[in-house]
């Protein structure tokens, strides 16, 4: 097994917290969401910046894990990546090597220090994120990554600051973006929403991510949303 990340992840380190149940919920709704859809690809983003998505991609992908499932994280976020800093390991080669030709995707598959768990990196950071996103080898990696998985997440940059969230959402089954509490403002998540809308997307909810609370209520709460209630 592969060393574990230095970062908290709760639902390995305390899995019978709150916080590790939350995701567990968050599991289980977007197991009835998919009831009559095949959701194996998502995609997850967030409005802004260090709003807590590739920790919560992390955590969501453990407890899929747990349930038995075979789970990969791929980090499509090709300007800032945090998923090989997260578990500890090399970004030599990735998403990016494999789009260019230079690796197959068994060559670039990394374990976990979870059981059932796989990641594939970033790998080196390109001058053309969005166009190699939106290429049809992209699509293609994902159509060959379908073949070996039960669930795959992708990790994708702020939707407010590049185009390619977008262009992810039209290439998975659904999409979800992380929102922070008191840091997220109103009409910015509105914007997501509507450039996913504009773009077809299969928005499948929303996560509330650093609310506070006081007292006996615990600190971290995560809060699923259906994407399709109105406003």
């Amino acid at each position: 097994m592969k060393k574990r990340s230095e970062r908290p992840i709760v639902t390995t380190l305390s899995p019978k917290s709150p916080e590790a149940e939350a995701f567990r919920m968050l599991r289980t709704n977007l197991q009835f969401t998919s009831l009559d859809k095949d959701m194996r690809t998502i995609c997850i983003t967030s409005t802004g910046p260090e709003e807590g998505k590739s920790s919560i991609i992390v955590n969501l992908a453990i407890t899929m894990a747990q349930a038995g499932k075979k789970v990969l994280i791929v980090d499509c976020d090709l300007r800032k990546p945090l998923q090989h800093k997260i578990f500890k390991l090399s970004n030599l080669a990735g998403v990016t090597t494999v789009l260019s030709g230079n690796k197959e995707i068994s060559e670039v598959v990394k374990e976990t220090y979870v059981d059932g768990l796989h990641l594939i990196t970033s790998g080196p950071i390109p001058p053309n994120p969005a166009e190699l996103l939106s290429s049809e080898k992209m699509h293609n990696f994902i159509q060959d990554l379908r073949k070996d998985y039960d669930h795959i997440l992708f990790d994708a940059p702020p939707a407010l600051a590049v185009t390619d969230p977008i262009i992810l959402s039209t290439k998975v089954d659904g999409m979800i973006f992380v929102v922070s509490a008191g840091k997220s403002k109103v009409e910015k998540i509105k914007e997501v929403k509507d450039r996913l809308v504009k773009a077809n997307a299969n928005i499948l909810g929303v996560v509330l991510n650093n609310v506070q609370y006081k007292g006996q209520d615990y600190y971290y709460y995560y809060y699923y949303d259906n994407g399709d209630k109105e406003e």
